[in-house]
């Protein structure tokens, strides 16, 4: 088995895990993010997380809208927490987003950047 077939079996199961009835569309997208050459270098579990609450927030939520109106990142996603797990909960995720969590990190960065 070749390491990326052993990667994208191990982002089917975090998908799997993760969001159990998200739309297929969602999935594919999500997929396609996490499998992103800027997030490989993650684990699979971690690069599926970043790319679900990257894609959540910039397709289902204003996020984009709260930036365009001048929002600074840190207040948009302040704003639009509730939005994504709302998104989350329907889509029976067996994890919601923290409010106090940290995404000042690289890899929520680059991926936005690529949605931009």
């Amino acid at each position: 088995m070749t390491a990326s077939t052993f990667r994208q079996r191990a982002v089917n199961k975090a998908l799997t895990v993760l969001l159990p009835q998200a739309p297929y569309a969602d999935i594919e997208r999500i997929r396609a993010l996490a499998n992103d050459r800027k997030l490989r270098a993650l684990p699979p579990s971690v690069a599926v997380w970043l790319a679900t609450v990257a894609h959540v927030r910039h397709v289902h939520t204003d996020y984009d809208t709260l930036l365009e109106e001048g929002y600074d990142r840190d207040s948009a996603r302040f704003f639009v927490v509730d939005e994504i797990n709302a998104v989350l909960t329907r889509w029976r995720a067996t994890r919601l987003l923290d409010p106090d969590e940290d995404e000042t990190s690289v890899s929520i960065s680059l991926l936005e950047n690529r949605h931009g």
